[in-house]
């Protein structure tokens, strides 16, 4: 026979508890004479297989239930089901924190915040003590944080000394001013890169040109560029944030963005910058998109990969209307244009020596090219030219 406090010791459970038990019938005291609680070794076994029953995940009332009657199966089996849910739910918490500690790739957290949160997880990652560049690039390049400075250090290696960071052409460029109703007044252009777009405009047009990016360096090849022919009477060129522009409501006739929009965002990129534009005023943007409606399996689950915001180019028409905008025009960038990208990216990677590359930036650039060579067509660029309401 045991008192309550030996049972407590014997058990590890505390006396409140024990109390408990005894009052909803899972363990019996009796009462000796002096008023003091007495029990059995049949009230320890029965803790000890409460004890049990508990460390399988049941709740009290399961663990009672299954005492006192035959073991409920369906029960069991739902309770197994939560279990596994719970635990599930905890190695996910577990990944990212061991990927917050760099000890995992947060690849996946940033694409499923990325889609879900844009501009908070822009804002985090420059909490992180990342620049904007260098944020919003970990955004839809590499996608981890934890080996993020070692990419992009090689990543710009790779690119460096070639014109273009992405798909375009002169004649591209050219097609769409050809489709403005005027050619002056102030155009904006956002992500000038190393102002290849921008030298088109300048020479087609009458626009006094504004220039943004957020790379200095871009700015300096796109300044030397213009003062070596020159012709940079009506550019001038500004470093700042695409997420945050130094301008004035209603400042510009025209904004121009090729291949820069999706890196913020379209949807995002479209309704920010429309403060900025007169109205009536044009916005000229690329961005990727669907070209067919039953893309090979592969290639969807790339673009899920890297590029979830994709869509159809209806699609994207309808967005744009929905954010206050007419479709004046729009064209499929040629084929010339990703051969200008493509042709001098594989000539400089040829060139290259893998072994010098730490991480994946030349292996994922050069799975890239295979890429594009095996299935683009299933996608494609496509100029949009708008026309604020």
């Amino acid at each position: 026979m045991y008192r309550i406090s030996e049972l407590a010791g014997i058990v590890g459970l505390s006396r409140s508890t024990l109390l408990y038990y005894e009052k909803i019938g899972l363990i019996t005291a009796k009462r000796q004479a002096n008023g003091y609680r007495q029990f059995t070794e049949l009230d320890v076994q029965k803790l000890r297989l409460l004890l049990q029953l508990q460390s399988g995940g049941l709740t009290l009332k399961e663990c009672q239930d299954c005492m006192e009657a035959k073991i409920d199966r369906e029960q069991l089996t739902q309770r197994l089901n939560a279990l596994d849910a719970e635990i599930m739910q905890k190695e996910k918490s577990r990944a990212l924190l061991a990927a917050l500690l760099g000890m995992d790739s947060m690849r996946a957290w940033h694409q499923t915040l990325e889609s879900q949160a844009p501009e908070a997880h822009l804002n985090w990652l420059m909490k992180q003590g990342f620049s904007e560049k260098q944020a919003l690039r970990l955004k839809w390049l590499s996608k981890d944080m934890n080996a993020h400075e070692e990419y992009m250090a090689e990543f710009e290696r790779i690119f460096e000394g070639l014109e273009r960071l992405g798909p375009g052409s002169d004649a591209d460029t050219q097609r769409a001013l050809t489709m403005m109703p005027s050619l002056s007044g102030e155009l904006l252009e956002v992500g000038c890169g190393k102002g290849v777009a921008t030298a088109v405009i300048q020479k087609h047009s009458q626009f006094a040109i504004t220039a943004l990016d957020n790379d200095e360096y871009c700015l300096c090849c796109l300044k030397e560029n213009f003062v070596s022919h020159r012709e940079s009477g009506n550019v001038k060129t500004v470093c700042a944030s695409m997420t945050d522009m130094p301008f004035s409501q209603h400042q510009f006739d025209v904004i121009w963005s090729e291949g820069s929009a999706y890196i913020m965002g379209v949807q995002q990129a479209i309704e920010q910058w429309k403060y900025f534009l007169k109205p009536h005023g044009l916005m000229v943007l690329s961005d990727l998109v669907w070209l067919t409606d039953a893309p090979d399996a592969k290639v969807r689950t790339y673009w899920q990969h890297h590029y979830p915001d994709m869509s159809s180019v209806a699609q994207r028409i309808q967005m744009m209307e929905q954010s206050g905008f007419k479709l004046v025009e729009n064209y499929q960038l040629s084929p010339e244009a990703w051969k200008n990208y493509l042709q001098p990216l594989k000539t400089k990677i040829d060139q290259l020596d893998e072994n010098t590359f730490s991480s994946n930036a030349l292996s994922d650039i050069r799975a890239e090219i295979e890429f594009h060579n095996k299935y683009l067509g299933q996608y494609g660029y496509q100029i949009f030219i708008l026309e604020r309401k």
